[in-house]
């Protein structure tokens, strides 16, 4: 009897060889559970640092640290057969300069095992991008809305109306030339969304762009409706997964207060009593 071959996980390559072809499927994950139900779907999956704010109450990105990406980041690998798994380089990991973002970008792909890391900035950090991939670490870029300077930025406002479409644009191209596997494009208008897409030649990703994109990404959390602190626009509900468990926490409270659970048939019977 013949066997199959072992599924073959994706690489960043196989990604940006995805350009202009079947949409990308992408989505967070930050636990093995989660990440071995979106294996089943989707081509790239991102351990995002979205993980603050979704998992551990924190009111932004810019508290989480290496430690927690590490840890989240393994925790997502146990989960993963198929998909390329990515893992967000958090907060002031690589900023201050080329080295430092290679030390901790290198950190990341050993200790978790991942296929990539997202860095976001455009052409500030087209250096730091190239460094990075010449040294042997794919990188998906992110830019438009970047959560990370949303301090600079004013908030989590649109980026890319009017006149500022050349700044984005000028972004996408600098990390497509600084060797960046794909980019993620946040909040921006469709229409530039669009014509970056066009434009570059690697895959865009789009989260609150443009259904043009290469491939979409949304927060699993949010699309699940499992966190429902608030929802952004560009954001879709598939399930009310935090409505459903309030309501079966609810009735839980319900049945142990009257005493309805646990039953007989949850319960266990000492056969030499017969009870």
């Amino acid at each position: 009897m013949s066997q199959s071959a072992p599924q073959k996980s994706l690489t960043a390559s196989d990604i940006r060889a995805r350009k202009g072809g079947s949409p990308l499927v992408c989505l967070t994950a930050y636990t093995t559970p989660v990440a071995q139900l979106a294996d089943r779907e989707c081509d790239l999956v991102l351990v995002g640092d979205s993980v603050g704010m979704v998992l551990h109450g924190m009111s932004s990105t810019l508290n989480v640290t290496m430690e927690m990406m590490i840890m989240h980041g393994r925790a997502v690998a146990r989960g993963l057969d198929r998909a390329l798994m990515v893992v967000d380089m958090p907060f002031a990991s690589y900023e201050e300069s080329p080295a430092q973002a290679f030390r901790n970008a290198a950190r990341l792909m050993a200790e978790t095992g991942a296929g990539a890391v997202k860095l976001e900035g455009g052409r500030h950090m087209a250096e730091t991008i190239r460094f990075i991939v010449d040294r042997g670490i794919p990188v998906m870029a992110h830019i438009g809305l970047t959560p990370q300077a949303v301090n600079t930025l004013g908030g989590y406002k649109v980026q890319g109306k009017g006149s500022d479409a050349d700044r984005i644009r000028d972004d996408a191209r600098a990390v497509a030339e600084a060797g960046a596997f794909s980019v993620v494009l946040e909040k921006v208008p469709a229409v530039l969304a669009d014509e970056i897409t066009a434009e570059i030649a690697i895959p865009t990703v789009g989260i609150g762009a443009s259904a043009g994109c290469d491939g979409q990404i949304l927060v699993i959390d949010d699309m699940l409706g499992l966190f429902d602190a608030f929802k952004p626009k560009f954001v879709k509900r598939y399930a009310h997964l935090a409505a459903d468990a309030a309501t079966a926490i609810r009735t839980y409270a319900e049945e142990v207060r009257a005493r309805n659970f646990p039953a007989a048939e949850h319960v266990f019977v000492d056969e030499r009593s017969g009870s």
